[in-house]
C-alpha cells in the first residue's frame, strides 16, 4: 500500500485499548493517529492520561505519547481523521451498539473488541483462521446501515480461543459433545494483582456471563452465511465452567470431547498442527507461521512457558490422551489479551484489508 492506514482507538485509555497501542508500534500497514476515550480524559496528552495506569511491559510508544486525547462521544470529529477505528469502549451494551453503528454510518469501518454485537446477525464474528469467510456478510451489513464503506466486524471472546481452533481444525471427525472448563487470567477483567490484591493465592468460581459466552460464541465461529446472516452451527454441544485463577496473562482450558468419527491420537495431533487458515495463505504481518503447536511433555501446556508462543497469537495444546467417558480429553492455553483480544482484533483487520474491506478514505 503506498502509505499506511490511519487508525484510531476508541477506549484508548483501558487495558485492551493498551494492548492495541502496544501492538501497533511499527506495524507495517497501520498507524495509530487517534485516540480517543470518555470526556474525563478528553484533552490530555495519552502520556498524562494513561501513563500512571499505563499497563503493559513495553513503555508507552513515543508516536501516542504526545497524541491529544478526543471525546469518544464525538464521532464525526474523530472519525473525520482516521481510515478505521478499533474499539474498545467501556460502556453498556446499548451504549456500545449505538457508538460503533455511529461510527460505522460515518463510513468508517469499526472492528470492535467489544462483545455487545457478537450476536447481531450480519456482523461478522471472526478468528481469521476459522471463519474468514464470514466477512462476506458486511456487504448485507451496509445494506442495513445504508453505508458503502463502513461496517462492524469483531473478534470471539477471549475464553473461547483456547479450544475452539481445535474444533474446527477436528470438524471432519465430527465434534459432537464438549466439556470445558476455562481457567482466566485476570488481565481478562482488565485488572493486575495490584488492582486486585484478593486474587493472590486465591480462585473464584464465577465470572458473570462466560459460561454463556463459552458455550455459544464457538457455534457462531463454526457456523455459515446464508441470506447475509450468520447461522450458528448445531453441533458440538457445548458445556462449560468458567474459573477465575491468579495469573495475569493466559487463558487455559481442560476440555473433554467426543467425536461422531472416532480419530486415532495420531490423526488428532497430525490435524492440529497442519492446520492453517487464511492469515497463513496471505502472509498477513500478525500471523502466526504456526497457529497451532502440540506438546508432547506430560506438563504442558503451562502459561509461564508458552503464553508466548507466536508472539501471543498462536494456540498451544498438549495432554491429549483417551478418556473413560469420552472419546478424548486436552488442555489448551491461549494469550488472553493478544489472540483473545487486542491480537485477534488486528488480524481481524489486517484480513479486511487484504480482503479490501478496508482501505484509506
Amino acid at each position: 500500500m503506498d502509505r499506511k492506514l490511519r487508525v484510531g482507538i476508541l477506549g484508548a485509555t483501558g487495558m485492551v485499548g493498551q494492548r492495541f497501542i502496544s501492538l501497533l508500534e511499527d506495524h507495517p500497514w497501520f498507524e495509530v493517529v487517534t485516540v480517543a476515550a470518555s470526556p474525563r480524559s478528553a484533552g490530555k496528552t495519552y502520556e498524562e492520561a494513561a501513563g500512571d495506569r499505563w499497563k503493559m511491559k513495553k513503555s508507552i510508544p513515543e508516536g501516542v505519547k504526545k497524541l491529544v486525547i478526543l471525546d469518544v462521544n464525538e464521532v464525526e470529529k474523530v472519525a473525520s481523521t482516521v481510515d478505521f477505528v478499533f474499539s474498545a469502549v467501556d460502556m453498556t451494551k446499548d451504549e456500545i451498539r449505538a457508538i460503533e453503528e455511529a461510527y460505522a454510518r460515518t463510513e468508517t469501518p469499526v472492528v470492535s473488541n467489544n462483545s455487545a454485537h457478537r450476536w447481531t446477525p450480519d456482523v461478522p464474528m471472526v478468528v481469521p483462521e476459522i471463519n474468514a469467510e464470514h466477512f462476506e456478510v458486511i456487504e448485507a451489513q451496509r445494506k442495513r446501515l445504508g453505508t458503502t464503506r463502513g461496517f462492524i466486524a469483531v473478534k470471539p471472546n477471549c475464553s473461547i480461543q483456547s479450544y475452539t481452533p481445535c474444533l474446527a481444525a477436528w470438524k471432519e471427525f465430527g465434534p459432537k459433545e464438549v466439556v470445558a472448563t476455562t481457567y482466566q487470567a485476570i488481565s481478562g477483567a482488565g485488572k493486575t494483582f495490584k488492582e486486585w490484591p484478593e486474587m493472590t493465592e486465591n480462585i473464584i468460581p464465577y465470572i458473570g456471563g462466560e459460561e454463556e459466552k463459552s458455550e455459544q460464541e464457538p457455534l457462531r465461529v463454526l457456523g455459515h452465511v446464508e441470506n447475509g446472516e450468520i447461522v450458528k452451527a448445531e453441533l458440538p454441544r457445548i458445556t462449560c465452567q468458567c474459573i477465575r485463577v491468579p495469573v495475569l496473562d493466559g487463558h487455559t482450558a481442560a476440555v473433554f470431547i467426543n467425536f461422531e468419527k472416532k480419530p486415532s491420537k495420531e490423526e488428532l495431533i497430525r490435524k492440529l498442527v497442519s492446520y492453517k487458515g487464511f492469515p497463513q495463505e496471505a502472509g498477513l504481518p500478525g500471523a502466526p507461521k504456526q497457529f497451532i503447536q502440540y506438546l508432547e511433555e506430560d506438563n504442558r501446556p503451562q502459561v509461564s512457558l508458552d503464553v508466548d508462543y507466536e508472539n501471543g497469537m498462536g494456540i498451544s495444546i498438549g495432554r491429549l490422551r483417551e478418556d473413560t467417558l469420552f472419546d478424548y480429553k486436552f488442555v489448551g492455553l491461549s494469550h488472553n489479551t493478544v489472540r483473545g483480544a487486542a491480537g485477534g482484533a488486528v488480524l481481524c483487520a489486517e484480513a479486511l484489508t487484504k480482503k479490501g474491506y478496508i482501505s484509506a478514505k
